[in-house]
């Protein structure tokens, strides 16, 4: 299914109305539109759609622009430097931020506060601007402690009044997987000592926090591989895990954009340098399920990488938004696109919930493999006002009911108590496991040693062999030549025989001519 476009001749204000829930919508848009861009960043604020950076054809964009959700129509932000700033009598009223793209970007307070990216002015450390939402006023803001390195690519999640930043590419393209906490309220910046597996170093992911406690990690790529994965990185232990996940297939994708609302993680675009992600996704943090929400055609302008995602309530109907805009999928992208979420039934506590939710709730505490001994802490039961319509209902129904609901929580307390035996065994196992890993590898070590050594000496007995083999081919070279000698010298002593015969005869015949004469 793709996005259907909002019809031009409705009333503008009064365009929720016309969306059906969980599909993409373009809207329509009065007057001109900003340039098309990709690894921008963006942030919604009081019915307006921020629009920082980004990049086009290579070239980094310092422009700001803002788009109105109730007129519909774009607007250029002119920005002031701020007072403090030595070159603000020189500058006045200009564009000052520098063109930047694979930064993050927060509201917090009255402010926009940018973080990181890639500029042709980038430092050494990570660098915090801020733009000041009612004066218009940008500046830098000084932090202290331990600054992380400049990065792009990296995710920046709010959590409270922390901001928690995560991995990314530096300026020498070097790929990270460090954890970084800014305090907003003391600018200070301190450095997360994780235990666990962390994740593979990558760039372009996404990030979400659920429950105040658990920050996601989800997707982004390496220099030659595309992940899936997710990552849970418990803020209070400060332990990676990787849970499993279970629902629909998600394929392998980097610089899609990602937003939490409430207890779901929505997922749109990306891709893999070849294919964009046409489907939107939808992660139950809770149950750590994934849905499709809705699949768009191919080529579609939501089907792209860097993209940006944001939330809206609008004032009209007080309903929950996703509003899209940009990315790159082979074109460049600047169009708006809004999705209406379904409502969500979140006013009951889980204790109120069935015994096979309370089961699962339970699972999903093992999923995450990050609870410890601590009790679960369930909410207190408010007593009934009889005053009202409530003092019609029987004592004993409330009685019964209550007894059900203490039922319906120790079968939780029951089913959270087995699930942290079976984690614990599972621990000893690993434990035993890693410990007879240990042992092995240490053997594997002293028999590639003795592996080592009797090559070693096989090099030597074959080298000497063949010392021994040429020095046998030698030998019989000389034995031959004494055969050559010995023939040679019987030849010569029986030619001395002969000549010595010879000359004896001859020696007769003379004394006898002699003696007859």
């Amino acid at each position: 299914m793709g996005a259907e476009e909002i019809k031009t001749d409705m009333d503008i204000s009064s365009w929720p109305s016309d969306l059906a829930h969980e599909q993409w919508a373009a809207l329509p848009v009065s007057g001109a539109r900003p340039s098309a861009r990709y690894k921008h960043a963006a942030a919604v604020a009081d019915e307006k759609l921020y629009i920082t950076g980004g990049s086009r054809n290579g070239r980094y964009l310092s422009d700001i622009q803002v788009f109105d959700l109730r007129s519909l129509t774009w607007s250029s932000l002119k920005l002031k430097i701020e007072p403090s700033d030595d070159k603000s009598e020189e500058n006045g009223l200009q564009e000052v931020l520098p063109g930047t793209s694979d930064h993050s970007m927060i509201k917090w307070d009255n402010k926009l506060l940018l973080l990181g990216g890639h500029s042709k002015k980038s430092s050494d450390a990570m660098i915090v601007h801020f733009i000041n939402l009612e004066t218009h006023v940008y500046g830098v803001m000084e932090t202290f402690g331990k600054i992380p390195v400049a990065r792009g690519g990296h995710s920046v999640t709010l959590v409270g009044s922390k901001l928690i930043v995560f991995g990314g590419e530096d300026r020498s393209r070097k790929l990270l997987n460090d954890v970084h906490v800014l305090d907003l309220q003391t600018m200070t910046w301190s450095a997360v000592e994780a235990t666990q597996t962390p994740p593979a170093p990558r760039f372009d992911h996404s990030a979400a926090v659920h429950s105040e406690r658990y920050l996601l990690i989800f997707g982004g790529c390496s220099h030659s591989v595309f992940f899936n994965d997710l990552h849970v990185l418990d803020l209070q232990t400060m332990e990676w895990s990787q849970p499993q996940v279970q629902g629909d297939l998600v394929s392998p994708r980097a610089g899609h954009a990602g937003i939490s609302i409430d207890e779901m993680l929505y997922i749109v675009g990306g891709g893999d340098n070849n294919n964009g992600c046409p489907e939107t996704l939808a992660l139950n943090m809770s149950k750590l399920v994934w849905s499709t929400l809705t699949t768009l055609k191919e080529r579609h302008p939501l089907a792209s990488e860097g993209l940006s995602i944001c939330s809206a309530v609008p004032v009209i109907d007080g309903e929950k938004y996703l509003v899209a805009f940009g990315g790159y999928n082979g074109k460049y992208n600047n169009e708006v696109f809004v999705m209406k979420l379904k409502p969500r039934d979140l006013s009951h506590p889980k204790i109120f919930q069935s015994p096979a939710a309370a089961a699962a709730a339970a699972s999903v505490t093992a999923a995450y493999a990050l609870a410890k001994s601590e009790k679960l802490e369930f909410p207190q039961i408010i007593d009934l006002n009889f005053n009202g319509v409530e003092k019609s209902v029987p004592q004993k129904d409330i009685n019964i009911e209550i007894d059900a609901i203490r039922e319906e929580k120790k079968a939780l307390e029951s089913s959270v108590e087995e699930v942290r035996a079976k984690n614990s065994r599972l621990r000893e196992k690993i434990d035993e496991l890693k410990s007879n890993h240990t042992e092995l590898s240490k053997e594997l070590q002293s028999v590639q040693g003795q592996l080592i050594s009797e090559r070693s000496r096989c090099f030597k007995l074959e080298a000497q062999i063949a010392e021994l083999q040429k020095m046998l081919e030698s030998f019989q070279t000389i034995e031959n030549e004494v055969q050559i000698l010995r023939r040679q010298k019987s030849a010569l002593e029986e030619e001395m025989e002969l000549s010595s015969a010879q000359q004896q005869g001859s020696g007769g015949v003379w004394r006898w001519i002699a003696g007859g004469t």
